[in-house]
């Protein structure tokens, strides 16, 4: 089989994109991200035989945003040993078919969250984490920093204010979940982890290395590190498969078919299990909050490579 040659298709993909045009708007009901240049479009691929291919604004930080839930999922898991346990009973692993930031589902379902990658799922697994560390933000930033080996990736205050000013649905869901007992420590200590989580600047560079340990039945590469066994790498991926996309992940499965989660900085990050990880960053959002070029971005990638899950 001809070796794929993922720069060539990099660049075509950037092209194509750069030639159409897309419905979206940047995220501007958190301030800060409105700021953001439209504009701004970067992808990157670590393959699991080292090499590193990139087009566009690659080496730009942009905030996460939703992304970091699934390091969030994964840090839970690697610090606390009953984690999975407490975690799978605490919340579910069913796609949720409604906003990121729905009350109503979770008004029905008694507190309980539909997965871990929407935010009434990630308030949850951040309280489980805040009850485990001692300085969780400062455990959670060391986490993600020796994941993609650099110390340099940081969170955005500005962001983390900026969330926090206007996380009005963010402390509904919280007490909500707190009146059902499905909260254990004070509901401002975990929002206030939550929302520095949420600010964290990475670029894709960093995202796509970060999250190479999912390909790599999850180790580290090169390190092979063990940062979670195989079968939990099995199931993080098949969360992303099924949940990664809020109500638009049958969307992403049907013309990406990839693991993947997406964050409303417009970013998404997606895995080929034994392959590569890519990030791609673009911030304006199509209606149902995911990237609009980066969703096409992926697309792109696994139609041009021919290579998918599926």
């Amino acid at each position: 089989m001809k070796p794929i040659d993922y720069q060539v298709i990099l660049e075509e993909i950037h092209q194509s994109i750069q030639r159409q045009a897309f419905a979206g708007e940047v995220a501007s009901y958190i301030p800060e991200l409105a700021k953001v240049n439209p504009q701004k479009i970067g992808i990157h691929i670590c393959d699991l035989q080292g090499g590193h291919y990139a087009v566009g604004d690659s080496n730009e930080a942009f905030s996460v945003q939703s992304i970091v839930k699934v390091l969030l999922l994964v840090f839970a898991i690697t610090k606390v040993d009953y984690a999975e346990e407490v975690i799978w009973t605490r919340v579910h692993v069913e796609p949720s078919g409604t906003p990121f930031n729905s009350l109503v589902q979770l008004e029905y379902e008694q507190g309980i969250p539909r997965n871990p990658f929407i935010n009434a799922g990630a308030l949850v697994v951040s309280d489980i984490i805040v009850r485990s560390c001692q300085d969780a933000k400062t455990e959670f930033l060391h986490f993600v920093q020796s994941l993609c080996s650099n110390t340099r990736v940081h969170y955005n205050e500005a962001v983390a204010q900026s969330e926090k000013a206007t996380g009005f649905r963010n402390r509904a869901l919280i007490n909500l979940m707190k009146s059902f007992g499905n909260i254990h420590n004070p509901v401002d200590k975990v929002l206030d982890f939550y929302f520095q989580a949420c600010s964290l600047m990475m670029t894709c560079r960093e995202l796509a290395q970060t999250f190479l340990f999912l390909a790599n039945q999850g180790h580290t590469y090169p390190e092979q590190q063990v940062i979670v066994t195989k079968s939990q790498s099995k199931r993080i991926n098949a969360v992303m498969q099924t949940c990664g996309f809020y109500d638009e992940a049958g969307e992403f499965s049907f013309r990406v078919g990839l693991p993947g989660k997406s964050g409303v900085g417009g970013g998404i990050v997606a895995v080929h299990p034994g392959q590569y990880s890519v990030a791609v960053w673009s911030p304006p959002l199509n209606k149902k909050g995911n990237s609009a070029k980066g969703m096409r971005a992926l697309e792109l990638l696994t139609t041009k490579t021919g290579l998918s899950i599926f």
